[in-house]
């Protein structure tokens, strides 16, 4: 299995795409499963810094399946208060096995004594589609490819930042068009 990666940030838009070409030169037919993971801050570097735990508890995320996306937002501490907003989605090009699942909870997904080296989560066929308000938000999504002899598959991650849902939404919808995520790679070049 030969694997080419490639990063972009977009000059268009506050997202940064990832894509991942996965060929089998083997004999045999291949499964693979594929699995993002990304911790969630929504804040200020230093707010961060300074209390990680306590800025964690205002992060809520939802699912949205049927665009194989994850949203997250932090909930305003003060009235008037705009908090950005986040979402991650991945794009499969291949023949993909079963559907896409999802993780939102950082200890779900690492498990018990566990860290991001050997997460309790490759050890099972599924992720839990946990969604909500987490005490330690992530950002993870699974999806299963096969791969027959001399096939390949593309797998396009992408990660984004909006002001206001609406906008977030727009992104999302955007990118569900493989055309524009191979945009950015394009106008990288120029």
């Amino acid at each position: 299995i030969d694997s080419h990666e490639e990063i972009a940030v977009s000059p268009e838009d506050d997202v940064e795409v990832r894509r991942t070409t996965l060929a089998n030169y083997s004999s045999d037919t291949r499964v693979i499963d594929v699995t993002s993971f990304a911790e969630v801050v929504l804040n200020t570097p230093a707010a961060d810094e300074a209390h990680p735990a306590f800025s964690k508890l205002f992060i809520e995320t939802e699912l949205l399946p049927d665009r194989n996306a994850i949203i997250c937002s932090r909930r305003p501490r003060a009235r008037g208060e705009q908090p950005p907003c986040l979402f991650h989605l991945m794009l499969l090009q291949g023949e993909e096995t079963g559907r896409a699942s999802f993780e939102t909870d950082r200890a779900q997904f690492l498990g018990r004594g566990r860290d991001a080296a050997a997460p309790m989560a490759m050890e099972t066929p599924t992720l839990s589609n946990s969604q909500g308000s987490v005490l330690d938000p992530a950002i993870a999504i699974r999806r299963t490819v096969t791969l027959k002899p001399g096939q390949s598959a593309r797998i396009t991650l992408v990660t984004g930042s909006a002001l206001t849902r609406p906008a977030l939404i727009a992104l999302i919808e955007k990118y569900q068009d493989q055309s524009i995520a191979d945009r950015v790679f394009e106008l990288a070049w120029t």
